[in-house]
């Protein structure tokens, strides 16, 4: 199993940008995915997730209204958009998938929920 994370770089205050999880290994349609970030001295903090029962989305009060959760089964990919980007953004982003949870996904904060994980994509937010 194998998930990777790329669209992360550096953008100014303000910016967007995508971030991709590519998932291989499983079939993704039966997974739930989160996104999960690591600022420098700060613990991880679970951002985003997505069920893959009803896509129902789940997000932090930190990116909410400013990130977007989404999935492709096809492409076996979910995707994280994110604008309004400030240096608080700045972080080692990390996609996370579990067997599906019925009928909520109700630990998706949690990193012990995650079975598998990505190596993580950096985001700089920065002028």
């Amino acid at each position: 199993v194998q998930l990777v994370e790329s669209g992360g770089g550096l953008v100014e205050p303000g910016g967007s940008l995508r971030l991709s999880c590519v998932v291989s290994g499983i079939l993704i349609e039966y997974y739930d995915v989160g996104w999960f970030r690591r600022a420098p001295g700060k613990e991880r903090e679970g951002i985003s997730a997505i069920s893959s029962y009803d896509g129902k989305t789940y997000y932090s009060d930190s990116v909410k209204g400013r990130f977007t959760i989404s999935r492709d089964n096809a492409q076996s990919t979910v995707f994280l958009q994110m604008h309004s980007l400030d240096s608080e953004d700045t972080a080692v982003y990390y996609c996370g998938a579990v067997f599906r949870s019925y009928p909520i996904f109700s630990r998706w904060t949690l990193g012990s929920t995650y079975d598998y994980w990505g190596k993580g994509n950096q985001v700089t937010v920065s002028s």
